[in-house]
């Protein structure tokens, strides 16, 4: 099943951390975020990939054509440094197709962009390639064909840091709680969707607008609850939280190993 991330976007919210690194590309450990994300796919069986590409296209190009899998696998050197032999690789048996979606296409767009790509796919993944999770996918997967619908979405409770304030018609504040404790549930970033999906975008829209309002009017988009780990890394706030797990030797959403 091949799957399609969503890495053209500029992440203004992270520029705080880097004017220059697109945020696909912004590390969590030693490797860039899009890197968990691939790996997570990759760990139940999906190693075709395609990037849409825009905001930082060529860094992205240039850490995969330049791949270094010593960064993360064993590997034995001969012959004063001369010979290198792995012991195991990251992406040897992943497809990669790039792809320019443009610096400031929305996220729709950018999918209609590549349908060409996905001839002969009934069903599909997408991900903004920004948000890390321990879902058993294929549990996911084999929920939402189930259904005949044209799409699903994970839904996630939002991050505890915010708070809900609780208060009457004369303001008077009557509480607060943890907003993870409320009954709102966020867009998560992981997609499943069939081909017809493409039969709901428009050109020029984002994908949550105006193609998902269509979705919802005909009954065509489920929602995935799951209140196991789920993060998003919008901020450098988040980045240092993940990079605290990737310190601690077990972060959850390393579904395909121990880590490196």
């Amino acid at each position: 099943m091949k799957v399609v991330l969503f890495c053209g976007g500029e992440g203004t919210r992270l520029r705080d951390y880097s004017e220059t690194i697109p945020k696909p590309m912004v590390t969590v450990g030693s490797r860039p975020v899009i890197w968990h994300v691939m790996k997570y796919y990759a760990h139940f069986g999906h190693t075709d990939f395609i990037l849409c590409l825009g905001h930082g296209a060529q860094a992205i190009k240039s850490y995969f054509l330049h791949y270094e899998e010593e960064t993360s696998n064993d590997f034995v050197l001969r012959r004063g440094g001369s010979e290198k032999v792995l012991l195991n690789t990251d992406i040897d048996d992943w497809s990669i197709t790039f792809v320019d979606t443009g610096a400031k296409s929305p996220i729709g767009e950018r999918l209609r962009l590549v349908a060409s790509y996905l001839d002969g796919e009934e069903v599909f993944l997408a991900n903004y390639a920004d948000g890390l999770t321990d879902l058993d996918l294929d549990e996911y997967v084999e929920a939402f064909v189930a259904t005949g619908m044209a799409a699903s979405m994970l839904v996630v409770r939002p991050p505890q840091s915010y708070h809900v304030a609780h208060f009457g018609s004369d303001l008077q504040v009557t509480g607060m709680s943890p907003i993870g404790e409320s009954d709102l549930w966020i867009n998560g970033g992981y997609f499943v969707f069939r081909k017809e999906i493409f039969d709901y975008i428009e050109q020029g829209e984002d994908l949550l607008q105006e193609p998902f309002d269509r979705l919802v009017e005909k009954g065509q988009l489920r929602a995935h609850p799951y209140t196991g780990f789920w993060a998003p890394m919008d901020t450098f706030k988040d980045k240092r939280y993940l990079d605290g797990l990737v310190d601690s030797g077990d972060p959850p959403w390393r579904v395909w190993g121990p880590p490196r």
